[in-house]
């Protein structure tokens, strides 16, 4: 059973719950489910549990409630080794934490472990199973997190996504992710794979529980817990890959947005403007141009110790020229353009596959970002939406993208269809 972040929180607000007595539900968990998923790379239980009977009063009364956050491993940390899954940063100790992971400690987090990414955040797949079934890939890279909070080991954890490594593992685990607007959380301290895509991302059980979790963590006015949410009007589109999205997910969107329209939103069909369109492509220059230079202390020193799939993409951002790159970045900021004049005329968010189906059988990918590369180069905040499963009890996420800078109205309507999709 997955950990609500939002009820450990109120519990802990009434005194029925300590923030030590939340981490002894996450430790029960990881004891009898870890060795068969491999989520961490390493934790401490009991250091954290120190940490929490020490500060109790003080985390009880803070933003996170003293609530167990899982860190991604390509978030630096100061209390336990940053390896980026890679052999090269074997043992690393960085000398700080990440941005983000100071966030975390202010907000009241309590940190017991980092969790598996693939290598440098790429696509090569890791260690960790889908907690729903073994048998298939938790997606990535952000496979540790996602499937640690879909296990019930973790109620909060962070992740990233550049492609779709928040996203697309929390469709593929069955809880939700929330990758906000680009720049909102700061990636000082991240393992830069591409300056212009990188943005950290939420994984939590549900749409309330990620945006309670991203309001402690930022500052930010983020909860849609306080009051029903308002009906959203909502964009259906499928987008020129529809197609290669399987016959459930193409259900499951259907399915949402009937729903949704019988709770009371209003759902048009909508077409991307040319210009968004022409986006796609140029993801696929800007981030394999930047990660050739990100990583060139890795790619030209130690290239014998990085992952094929790794390498390929490497070699394919050394081929792509400075002009090429900067014709990417000028249709890049025309679709930019063009969606939010889209936006503002006729939707507050889009409704979209958040993968192409569920979890694949074995562990040779993990997944395609065809639904989820676009919005992350638009910058839009993007959300997983959990709550339907597939013939074979694999889950299925339908995604919410809304208008830059808008998160709050976007985690509103994502709140909304999660709501209307229970009902049905």
């Amino acid at each position: 059973m997955m950990l609500s972040a939002l009820d450990l929180a109120r519990r802990i607000e009434d005194g029925s719950l300590t923030p030590a007595g939340a981490l002894d539900l996450c430790a029960q968990t990881i004891g009898l489910r870890e060795a068969d998923l491999g989520a961490f790379t390493i934790y401490d239980i009991a250091r954290a549990r120190m940490f929490a009977e020490r500060g109790t009063a003080a985390l009880s009364a803070s933003p996170l409630r003293g609530l167990a956050v899982g860190i991604k491993d390509v978030f630096d940390t100061v209390d336990f080794p940053t390896e980026y899954g890679s052999p090269i940063y074997r043992g690393h100790r960085p000398a700080s934490d990440a941005s983000a992971v100071a966030m975390v400690r202010r907000a009241g987090g309590v940190i017991p472990g980092k969790t598996v990414t693939t290598e440098f955040a790429f696509m090569q797949p890791a260690r960790t199973r889908n907690p729903h079934n073994r048998e298939h890939a938790p997606g990535g890279s952000s496979s540790g997190s996602a499937a640690a909070v879909g296990a019930g080991m973790l109620p909060i954890a962070l992740g990233t996504q550049t492609g779709g490594s928040t996203v697309r593992p929390a469709a593929f685990c069955g809880v939700a992710g929330f990758k906000p607007s680009y720049k909102i959380v700061p990636t000082v301290g991240v393992k830069c794979f591409s300056w212009s895509l990188d943005t950290v991302g939420f994984f939590a059980a549900g749409i309330a529980d990620v945006a309670f979790a991203a309001t402690a963590i930022t500052g930010r006015d983020l909860r849609v817990d306080r009051a029903t949410p308002a009906a959203p009007r909502i964009a259906l589109v499928r987008t020129s890959a529809w197609d290669e999205a399987s016959p459930d997910m193409q259900a499951a969107i259907e399915g949402a947005a009937r729903a949704a329209a019988a709770a009371g939103a209003t759902v048009v069909d909508a077409e991307l403007p040319p210009a968004v369109v022409e986006a796609d492509a140029a993801h696929g220059v800007i981030g394999p141009y930047e990660a050739y230079r990100a990583l060139a202390f890795e790619y030209d020193r130690h290239r014998d110790q990085l992952g094929a799939t790794l390498r390929e993409q490497l070699d394919l951002g050394a081929s792509i020229s400075a002009d090429a790159y900067d014709s990417a970045r000028r249709t890049a900021t025309r679709a930019r353009r063009a969606f939010a004049t889209l936006m503002a005329a006729d939707a507050d968010v889009i409704l979209t596959p958040s993968a192409a189906g569920a979890a694949p059988h074995g562990f040779k990918s993990t997944g395609t970002p065809t639904f989820n590369r676009l919005w992350t180069l638009l910058g839009a905040p993007c959300l997983n939406v959990p709550g339907l499963m597939d013939a074979n009890g694999l889950p299925l996420g339908v995604q919410i993208v809304g208008r830059f800078g808008r998160d709050h109205a976007a985690l509103e309507a994502a709140a909304f269809v999660e709501q209307a999709i229970a009902r049905r």
